[in-house]
């Protein structure tokens, strides 16, 4: 019970150090809002050419759209959150400081992250949301328990995103400059998230392997069953789909870590 008190803690002062940036999370606002306008009169160009594309009507690939706006920043999709802290904790050396709290380590960035993504949801992610709903005729849904269940798809989908960034940040540990690593992940994120475009319009075998990645897990997955694409049964294989590779990767960036804490060479350390 008093680790948990201490997690909260990390998480709640993860939301406090975020919200005091007011002018970035303006910023950012103002910026998805802008390529979110940018995404979804493309969408209705190519909607309008492929009617049902992907298996979406215009008004679920323009709600894909906005919904990938609004869990841009809160999933990291583009990167941002604790990735460039932690290298430079372990360049400095300052990760050691860490390895003697009475807290995990891996957790004690899980629990600051989901301090990050709860502030980038309210702050960033719902008021591009309206603007789109404003503008476009979106498909969302109206029953309250659609809405609870995509909430637990983006929690889901943030533990998904951190324990992929964390496994790319503890290469930190081995690489000089973990920059590299860091914007590969961002990459991999942006591509087979569903951020440019949704993973259902990969054709073939490629779309196939793309839903079943981790990234999917992201945006791919919330977005469908906000949509409504997935119903019932799909609705829990949806979420069990995540918690799986939650679980798996984050089970992985444990043992990547007991391997880095053992034998490491620390940076300037």
């Amino acid at each position: 019970m008093h680790l948990c008190r201490l997690y909260f803690s990390v998480a709640a002062s993860g939301f406090r150090r975020y919200a005091t940036y007011r002018v970035a999370t303006a910023a950012g606002v103002f910026t998805n809002t802008v390529f979110g306008f940018i995404l979804a009169y493309t969408f209705i160009a190519l909607w309008h050419e492929r009617p049902q594309l992907g298996g979406y009507d215009q008004a679920q690939a323009l709600t894909f759209v906005w919904t990938g706006q609004a869990l841009l920043a809160t999933a990291a999709l583009m990167g941002g959150g604790f990735q460039e802290e932690f290298h430079e904790r372990v360049r400095t050396g300052d990760v050691a400081i860490d390895l003697y709290r009475p807290l995990d380590l891996q957790l004690w960035w899980l629990a600051s992250d989901l301090g990050r993504a709860g502030f980038h949801l309210l702050g960033r992610g719902i008021a591009p949301l309206v603007a789109g709903a404003l503008v476009f005729d979106l498909a969302l849904p109206r029953s309250p328990l659609v809405w609870l269940l995509f909430l637990v798809s983006v929690l889901l989908g943030v533990v998904v995103s951190f324990a992929v960034r964390y496994l790319f940040a503890l290469s930190g540990f081995w690489l000089l400059d973990s920059t590299g690593a860091i914007a590969l992940s961002t990459l991999l994120s942006v591509f087979f998230s569903g951020m440019l475009m949704p993973l259902n319009v990969f054709p073939g075998g490629f779309g196939e392997l793309a839903r079943t990645l981790p990234w999917a897990a992201m945006l791919q997955v919330p977005a469908d069953v906000l949509l409504g694409a997935r119903q019932g049964a799909q609705v829990a294989t949806g979420l069990g789909f995540q918690a799986c590779w939650a679980l798996v990767l984050l089970g992985a960036g444990r043992l990547l870590q007991a391997v880095a804490t053992r034998k490491v060479v620390v940076q300037g350390g």
